[in-house]
């Protein structure tokens, strides 16, 4: 069966690009699970990620037409299979960067906060309509989302299923920046590319060390803050990095 996801490797960036704009991208399952096979195992030339949404709308979330009449046991093992391919996206190594616009409802949300740079356009909406359906969210938002939004934000948006514009969307960090409408594929590629140009162990550390670090208790977070420094300020691309500021160029990074 073919999945509707496309894949591009360029200047050292993978897009990845959700390719069912009739259906606004809803996440099937085959979807989802091609999303976390490829970030679980991506080229080794690329550096960083960029996922788009193809036509007027990011990703409107849950397939739900796939969860009709479905166990208990069926639903968490469905709900499993989103945990860990956005875990893929989130921890990979591989810095991701979304561009968002149009819908960004439930599911879709839930897979744009497992990215790590979000750039959000005017046409941009988000919501959380699962109160409404009946159902709980299961592709990660109750950690996720809330991480970014806060547990009590998130919890009077499953309760009333109110849509967020752009704007609000923005002041709450769904989005880290926002641009005129139509003009967030360009940038979010613009980041991905400066993004790529990194060390990639600098880059590396980032993702998987500050969120840890912020779970940690105060003096165990300095520990592991240390041990990050020690491993990227000791490598070939530090002492090029600080060669490069003093002679006043960019650094040209090897990943060493």
């Amino acid at each position: 069966m073919s999945v509707p996801l496309e894949i591009d490797v360029a200047d050292a960036v993978a897009t990845l690009r959700l390719a069912r704009p009739e259906r606004r991208n809803a996440l099937s399952e085959p979807l989802v699970e091609a999303m976390g096979a490829f970030f679980a195992s991506p080229p080794p030339d690329v550096r960083a990620a960029l996922i788009l949404g193809e036509g007027d709308h990011f990703c409107a979330g849950l397939d739900l037409s796939e969860h009709r009449d479905r166990t208990p046991a069926e639903v968490m093992r469905n709900s499993q299979i989103w945990h860990r391919a956005f875990a893929e996206i989130e921890h990979g190594g591989i810095p991701v960067v979304t561009a968002l616009h149009g819908a960004v409802i439930g599911g879709g949300l839930e897979l744009a906060t497992s990215t790590h740079v979000r750039v959000a356009d005017e046409s941009a909406f988000y919501a959380l309509p699962e109160g409404r359906l009946g159902i709980f969210v299961g592709g990660g938002g109750s950690v996720r989302i809330a991480r970014v939004i806060g547990a009590d934000r998130m919890r009077e948006l499953m309760l009333t299923g109110r849509r967020l514009d752009a704007q609000d969307g923005h002041r709450l960090g769904l989005s880290h920046e926002l641009v005129e409408a139509g003009a967030a594929e360009a940038r979010a590629r613009e980041l991905a590319v400066q993004i790529a140009e990194n060390a990639p162990l600098a880059n590396q550390l980032m993702l998987a060390a500050i969120p840890r670090i912020a779970d940690m208790a105060s003096d165990t977070g300095l520990w592991a803050e240390s041990l990050a420094a020690a491993l990227s300020q000791s490598t070939d691309d530090a002492r090029e990095g600080l060669r490069a500021f003093l002679e006043k160029r960019e650094p040209r990074f090897r990943g060493s």
